[in-house]
């Protein structure tokens, strides 16, 4: 019987993410709350309504431990870095990682010292906040947060992120145009509005439609090929190195060497690379959230916890308008590179059709490439800092 039920929670583990998906694609409300934060909230019902199974604790490990070193080369695979705009790029790039850096300093002297973890806390938030949720999960199998601290922080900064794409969106690039001195730069042609809203029906399409084709299928084979190959040099990579050192060196050398393959050109064009890594992370999102057990749940950690992401998220902010206002950097620019470090590089097309302002779309995903490739050694050397505050 235990058997079964450990096949079963494989099973839902597995094969969740899709029902999840295509649920989102249906209904509306739950895609507004995205595919993640529906399936932490699933995870966190199966963690918590009395199902222990007994071999699940050994599920939850495999499944978290299996995915994200597979899933950061194909997620990376995908990057295209372009020279184009390459001043303003670095701008906002050296803009958004200095204002992270210095919110999350801030917000841990005052509260992330009060929680549990939190300076291995501070450097998954470090990494999420100019990179993205393949950034948070790589440093989670980094650091091993104890798996209910790691759950809050996610689930917090779903709905805190949320709101300030909401912000955003409605009002908020109005105003730091209006802090900026500027007037509205552009309007959208039917042309360009249109190119824009197919690249957000792109982005809401069914990344993995035809996958089961001969052609998928042989596609598939590729990414994996390639995959396993980066992740048995950079396990052999470690070899030199105590066992203590294992995670974050084999981590970041994968890190580097998915950076490298997404230069040549046969490998960038695998086209599916990217979603297949993406849907390993839905499956280390619901096994995750599945760890967490609510009643062990500690308020006085939560709220500390909670002012820590706003400041990490609106303090970087403010500190982001300043700093691109200082270099020269226009407002929209400064907008849509502060969403993709945020929210990360699929939201930029949403912010950019707000703004009719076309020019700064490549500005925007150009800096959340820029965060995927390095938010796992920024957060590294930022908990390294931290631990010494």
């Amino acid at each position: 019987m235990e058997i079964v039920n450990s096949a079963l929670l494989t099973l839902i583990f597995c094969l969740a993410p899709a029902l999840v998906l295509w649920l989102c694609q249906r209904v509306s409300l739950l895609n507004k709350l995205g595919p993640i934060m529906v399936l932490y909230g699933l995870g966190i019902l199966i963690g918590n309504i009395g199902w222990k199974p007994e071999h699940m604790p050994l599920v939850q490990e495999i499944a978290t431990s299996a995915t994200i070193p597979l899933a950061i080369p194909m997620m990376l695979f995908a990057c295209r870095f372009t020279l184009s705009e390459a001043s303003l790029q670095l701008k906002v790039c050296i803009s958004g990682f200095l204002s992270v850096f210095l919110a999350i300093v801030i917000g841990y002297i005052f509260f992330g010292k009060h929680i549990s973890e939190g300076a291995e806390i501070g450097g998954i938030m470090s990494g999420m906040y100019t990179g993205g949720m393949l950034n948070a999960a790589a440093l989670q199998s980094i650091f091993r947060v104890e798996e209910q601290a790691y759950v809050i922080m996610c689930s917090y900064d779903i709905v805190i992120s949320f709101l300030y794409l909401v912000f955003l969106v409605s009002v908020g690039y109005k105003l730091f145009r209006r802090l900026y001195g500027e007037k509205a730069n552009m309007r959208l042609s039917a042309e360009e509005r249109a190119e824009l809203e197919q690249q957000i029906e792109e982005h809401n399409r069914n990344p993995y439609e035809g996958l089961w084709t001969k052609e998928g299928m042989r596609e598939l084979g590729k990414i994996v090929g390639v995959t396993l190959l980066l992740v048995a040099l950079s396990a052999a990579s470690t070899i030199p190195f105590a066992k203590e050192w294992f995670m974050v060196i084999f981590i970041l050398v994968l890190s580097t060497l998915g950076v490298v393959c997404s230069f040549f050109k046969p490998i960038r064009n695998l086209k599916r690379s990217f979603d297949i890594g993406m849907y390993l992370i839905y499956i280390f999102s619901i096994a995750m959230a599945s760890m967490a057990d609510f009643s062990k749940l500690d308020l006085s950690e939560g709220v500390n916890q909670i002012i820590f992401l706003c400041i990490a998220v609106f303090g970087s902010t403010l500190l982001h308008a300043i700093f691109c206002r200082i270099m020269r950097v226009g407002a929209d620019a400064m907008v849509a590179s502060s969403v993709a470090f945020i929210n990360s590089p699929p939201f930029v097309p949403m912010m950019v059709v707000a703004m009719k302002n076309k020019s700064v779309l490549i500005v925007g995903l150009g800096a959340g490439i820029v965060g995927y490739a390095l938010g796992n050694h920024f957060g590294v050397l930022m908990a390294s800092l931290l631990n010494l505050l």
